[in-house]
């Protein structure tokens, strides 16, 4: 994040100054720097005229301060002349810094595993027999309760769905069961329309 510091120059003062004589006739930038030789005859001037302002550097900043304390909301040439103490203003670094990244794309592969490392061995899967031997004896219709229900769980119980298919994949073991099972329903497909010619274009 880059912080903004402002840092006043004592030695610099910024006059605004709205007579447009002082940037095109020698004459009144004579009149002018003249204000401010009095306090200080090395004074420096710097016009900027797309600003209608005037950059007057000091060797001291007393004397600086003291034009500013007197100069200040004066008149010149019938207009009123307004003086600031220049002011420099720091954005972060010195230098310029690249932008910090949203994303690492860059990202370093994961290190090689410590020397005698090695990859532990899948568990068993634990197989519940009792819950398998109360399924395969239940019928189409039935259900088991899993689990009781308690004042704060609900119970888990399991029901069978009846087969609804016309076919069966999975043996039968029961020969008595006599009844006949049900048709698959039959796919009727969309008739086509008949084709009639059109108009060429």
């Amino acid at each position: 994040m880059h912080i903004k510091t402002t840092k006043c120059n004592r030695f610099c003062l910024v006059a605004s100054v709205s007579n447009q004589e002082v940037f095109s006739r020698p004459e009144a930038q004579g009149s002018f720097e003249a204000l401010f030789r009095s306090f200080e005859p090395e004074v420096q001037f710097q016009y900027f005229k797309s600003f209608r302002r005037v950059r007057i550097s000091f060797s001291d900043a007393l004397a600086a301060a003291e034009a500013r304390l007197r100069l200040h909301k004066t008149d010149f040439k019938g207009k009123e002349m307004r003086l600031y103490f220049a002011q420099s203003v720091h954005i972060g670094s010195p230098r310029l810094e690249p932008p910090k990244p949203d994303k690492q794309f860059l990202i370093s592969p994961p290190a090689s595993p410590p020397v005698g490392w090695e990859q532990s061995k899948d568990a068993m899967p634990v197989v519940n027999y009792d819950l398998l031997c109360a399924i395969s004896k239940l019928g189409p219709g039935d259900k088991y309760e899993l689990h009781t229900a308690t004042p704060t769980t609900p119970s888990v119980v399991i029901h069978v769905c009846d087969d609804e298919r016309g076919d069966s994949s999975a043996p039968d073991d029961s020969d008595q069961d006599d009844k006949p099972r049900p048709l698959r329903p039959k796919i009727i497909q969309t008739r086509r329309p008949d084709f009639t010619p059109g108009v060429e274009q």
